[in-house]
């Protein structure tokens, strides 16, 4: 099973390294292609908490045009 990448194409990151698109820390971005199928759901779950608590979210897609 492959887990799709949570990634919406809003790339920046905060003070703390967390992507302001998809929620997830520099080191699972750079790590999710290696990573197994149980620990990539791991960081979407973890990845949608953060998101859920962030005051950025949701992003604007348009913003970037």
């Amino acid at each position: 099973m492959d887990v799709p990448s949570p990634c919406i194409d809003v790339c920046s990151l905060d003070d703390k390294d967390i992507c302001l698109g998809c929620g997830r820390h520099i080191d699972e971005i750079v790590a999710w292609s290696n990573s197994a199928p149980e620990v990539k759901l791991r960081v979407v779950a973890v990845a949608r908490e953060r998101l859920a608590t962030m005051k950025v979210w949701p992003p604007s897609r348009s913003a970037q045009s």
